[in-house]
């Protein structure tokens, strides 16, 4: 398995833990994984971007044009970050409005279930469900349970378990 992922989003949204959750399931597999993560002003709301790479990489960054999935928590960021993926690469965005995408309105499924910061893993479970990661159901949830605090598997689990019915 060769994947490239970008994960976008402000701060707050999460974007950090899904991308721990995402390497967790490579790294629970023996999959190689490289991570890296830009989020300079993310505590006043701005632009976190996280990278992650499954399989034999050298480096941890994307390069323009080579990412195969966008998982975008904030649709504003789609304009910033659209560059980075390749011409078929897949699109996962939190969004209301359709487009050259999958969109999903996870912040709404995430304040339904009480927690807005849910939304991401409400697309964790969305691109689950489009295969757009060649990982199961089953392990992004043993990664879930492994990295989230004890008091937040279950609203976590369910969260996704959101995003897998959408």
């Amino acid at each position: 398995m060769k994947q490239q992922i970008i994960v976008s989003g402000i701060g707050g949204q999460g974007v950090l833990f899904l991308t721990r959750v995402i390497a967790q399931v490579a790294v629970n597999r023996q999959i190689p994984v490289l991570t890296s993560e830009t989020h300079g002003m993310a505590q006043r709301g701005g632009t976190v971007l996280s990278t992650i790479k499954i399989g034999d990489f050298s480096s941890p960054l994307i390069r323009t044009g080579q990412a195969d999935l966008g998982l975008l928590l904030w649709d504003a960021n789609l304009e910033v970050h659209k560059s980075l993926l390749r011409d078929n690469g897949t699109i996962i965005m939190n969004s209301s409005n359709n487009g050259d995408y999958i969109s999903i309105d996870a912040a709404k499924i995430a304040r339904d279930l009480g927690n807005a910061v849910l939304l991401n893993l409400v697309l964790l479970g969305a691109a689950i469900k489009a295969r757009a990661i060649d990982f199961s159901a089953a392990e992004c949830e043993v990664a879930i349970e492994q990295l989230a605090p004890a008091k937040f598997v279950q609203q976590n689990l369910k969260a996704f378990h959101q995003g897998l019915s959408c």
